[in-house]
């Protein structure tokens, strides 16, 4: 596991030279907040890291039902039951292992790897305006239907999941990259991934903190290239 600091964030990173997978402590005042659970055996990693910070854990908030970003749930909501398990509304079905679309959705299929055996049920139910410590939670359907992003208010970090990947060479999901292919292998809707690239474009982040790669600084016109570039891939899209 490789830790890298930026400022009251940490990045996780599990198996950095393979599959990078990213998991995020954000610290607080009187805490820490998880975000995403990573590996099966990320748990780990994740609770050295926890003991090197010294604070409690208050929140694990999922970006999305994906088994790498929900691998260590389970056993890291037995370790802290006084932590908050936070998902979307919508991503909770898929947390249990429920993939059916509802009618007002896009009919493409829910793809990747969504758990079938997860014990947790969340603590609480995300829609998208909240404000938990210090983090606002923004909406980003897309790669699942209720993705989540999250910016952290005091620096404007951007903590998005698989919205975006770095990892190959930065992408909107479902634009595939054959360095890094898995999260658009993995991509629900890439109309949807879109739209949600332009609203994250609009909150200005200062940097770009994803589920596969690298922290990404000034990212802004990097991500707006990436959006020019999905557009182009879908049917009818720009040439």
């Amino acid at each position: 596991m490789r830790i890298l600091q930026y400022g009251s964030v940490w990045q996780l990173t599990f198996f950095p030279a393979l599959f990078p997978v990213n998991c995020y402590l954000v610290e607080e005042e009187e805490g820490v907040t998880l975000i995403d659970a990573g590996l099966p055996n990320s748990h780990k990693g994740i609770k050295q890291a926890l003991r090197q910070l010294g604070k409690p854990l208050n929140d694990i908030l999922l970006t999305h039902a994906h088994g790498d970003h929900i691998g260590s749930l389970d056993s890291l909501a037995a370790e802290f039951p006084d932590a908050s398990v936070c998902i979307s509304e919508r991503d909770s079905f898929l947390l249990k292992g429920d993939t059916s679309l509802f009618e007002h959705e896009a009919q493409t299929p829910i793809k990747g790897g969504v758990p079938k055996n997860v014990q947790t049920e969340p603590d609480r139910l995300l829609k998208g305006g909240e404000r938990i410590g210090s983090l606002l939670v923004i909406p980003a359907p897309g790669h699942t239907p209720g993705s989540l992003a999250f910016k952290d208010m005091r620096n404007d970090m951007l903590i998005v999941g698989d919205a975006f990947q770095v990892r190959g060479g930065l992408a909107v999901s479902g634009k595939l990259k054959w360095k890094f292919p898995f999260p658009a292998f993995a991509t629900w809707n890439k109309e949807e991934a879109v739209k949600t690239a332009r609203t994250l474009i609009a909150h200005q982040p200062s940097s770009l903190a994803a589920g596969h790669g690298n922290v990404l600084c000034n990212p802004v016109e990097m991500m707006a290239e990436a959006v020019e570039e999905a557009e182009r891939s879908l049917p009818g899209g720009r040439s």
